[in-house]
């Protein structure tokens, strides 16, 4: 289950979206300018469900996130989704992995304290006698040429 943001857990001055995602739902999310930065040698892991629950994360995933390992299991995958990310992408995504093909892309994540991080996102699905069980994401640390790249093109794809 997603729940809107709280205003509690916002470090600074932030601003409001409503969030529609693909299956209709909508979410209040609050959100900052404040940027963290990926940290260097880390990959952030986990899995999901077929439909988007996360099943598994790593310690760098809670760190970087913000949420606890509590909060973040038996949520789905778009609790990370930030308001600048283009419906676009996502649609991508799920186009691709519904295939069984590999996606890449780069991601802003919304992090539990309103701020934000890119990550350069792998998304695998797992395959288990012919059917897809879930999903494997690892996320590495992108370069700053295409997250510059990517605030560019994506106000274009909304």
């Amino acid at each position: 289950m997603i729940v809107d943001m709280k205003p509690e857990d916002i470090v600074g001055e932030y601003r409001e979206a409503t969030l529609t995602y693909y299956d209709g739902k909508s979410r209040k999310v609050l959100y900052t300018e404040l940027e963290t930065p990926y940290p260097d040698g880390k990959l952030i892991v986990s899995t999901t469900t077929p439909d988007g629950v996360i099943s598994h994360v790593n310690r760098a995933f809670v760190e970087m996130s913000g949420y606890s390992e509590a909060e973040l299991l038996g949520a789905p995958h778009s609790i990370l989704r930030h308001p600048d990310m283009p419906a676009a992408a996502f649609k991508d995504l799920w186009d691709t992995v519904l295939r069984g093909e590999k996606w890449q892309g780069f991601v802003k994540n919304l992090r539990k304290d309103g701020g934000y991080y890119w990550v350069k996102a792998t998304v695998i699905p797992n395959v288990r006698g012919g059917k897809v069980v879930g999903y494997t994401s690892v996320r590495r640390k992108p370069s700053r040429s295409k997250v510059d790249e990517c605030i560019a093109l994506y106000p274009t794809l909304f």
